[in-house]
């Protein structure tokens, strides 16, 4: 199919913001990241800008190797893309990324989708509503329903994602293979497209 993979990786922290989440959405795993490698190094999201402080969020490049995360349940899937959607989604993701100071995190859109009233925020995101603007760059991706609407559980039921592994964020940097029933593992090699400086020289000016 694609010449190129990116990881969706879904996690449940198990703070009390999470369970808040778990407990009106009726699902688990109610975060999901974008990462670029199958080390998890570049993962970025919409969340906590501090692991001690759930209400300070926006854009965030996630320290997967952090307490918070670390100890995280988790969901890590593959999606295979052509060489032009990878950079697509890998632009989107810098220019993102190079006026972060720009975003905010969309607490009032987390209401919103409970009550399903659609107020799309100049410049905020939820998680799951900035991964479904990043995978709406797919022309074959289509949610049915404006981003502000889609859940981590939606993103989940894409067709093509293929879960590579399952069970304790930590688990899956160790050198102690977790149990059967826990790892499904995919041996892929790929590498990580940069963007070229020109392109992100102007994307921050």
């Amino acid at each position: 199919m694609g010449e190129r993979i990116v990881y969706l990786l879904f996690t449940d922290t198990g703070t009390l913001l999470s369970k808040t989440i778990n407990y009106f959405t009726k699902q688990q795993l109610n975060h999901v990241s974008i990462s670029f490698d199958k080390e998890l190094k570049e993962v970025y999201s919409f969340g906590r800008k501090y692991e001690n402080n759930p209400f300070i969020g926006g854009f965030v490049r996630e320290d997967t190797r952090g307490e918070l995360l670390k100890k995280s349940e988790c969901e890590i899937y593959t999606y295979q893309l052509s060489e032009e959607e990878y950079q697509r989604i890998y632009y989107h993701v810098k220019v993102v990324e190079a006026r972060k100071h720009a975003y905010k995190y969309n607490f009032i859109g987390l209401f919103c989708i409970l009550i399903q009233l659609e107020w799309n925020r100049s410049n905020a995101f939820f998680c799951s509503q900035f991964i479904a603007s990043l995978l709406n760059d797919i022309e074959h991706i289509n949610f049915d329903k404006p981003d502000c609407f889609v859940r981590p559980a939606d993103i989940r039921e894409l067709n093509q994602l293929k879960l590579i592994y399952k069970g304790r964020l930590g688990r899956y940097f160790s050198n102690e293979k977790p149990a059967a029933n826990q790892l499904v593992e995919q041996q892929q090699n790929v590498s990580t497209f940069y963007l070229p400086r020109k392109l992100l020289r102007f994307v921050m000016k």
